[in-house]
């Protein structure tokens, strides 16, 4: 009887909730940045995620398309700790298989300040777990908290 209600215990304390695997995976997308690590970069993404960045040139507003295969190639050229994107996790909502993460962010290249901004992450949850599908941005230089 102790024996069962111990590995329930720790079967209990091991299991992550939505939450918390949501958060996992977003956080280890900004990890592997920092690390150059392609692989767990790779991992955090669904087959067929999109990533999109708004772009404000002056009086002008246009939504840039960018690929997976882009940002992992240029991860992988990087060096450990040059892409240092820093995030404070605002907001996490859930529905089923879907969640939504809202982080504003200060992303430092090689050490020095690039721009702020903030990350809407949209995640489904498919049979491998969380994976994130739709990533939309905004990048600015001023104006960062």
């Amino acid at each position: 009887m102790c024996l069962s209600f111990l590995f329930s215990s720790v079967k209990l304390v091991s299991a992550q909730s939505p939450r918390d695997s949501v958060i996992t995976v977003v956080n280890n997308l900004f990890v592997a940045m920092k690390n150059a690590d392609t692989v767990l970069l790779k991992n955090c993404f669904s087959p067929n995620a999109v990533l999109q960045t708004i772009h404000n040139r002056g009086m002008e507003l246009k939504v840039i398309n960018e690929s997976v295969a882009s940002l992992i190639e240029f991860i992988g050229k990087e060096t450990i700790g040059a892409a240092d994107e820093q995030i404070n996790i605002e907001t996490v909502k859930i529905d089923a298989a879907l969640a939504m993460v809202w982080t504003p962010y200060k992303f430092y290249y090689k050490g020095k300040f690039s721009h702020c901004g903030v990350n809407c992450f949209q995640l489904v949850r498919l049979s491998n777990g969380w994976r994130i599908q739709y990533i939309i941005d905004t990048r600015r230089k001023e104006g960062c908290l």
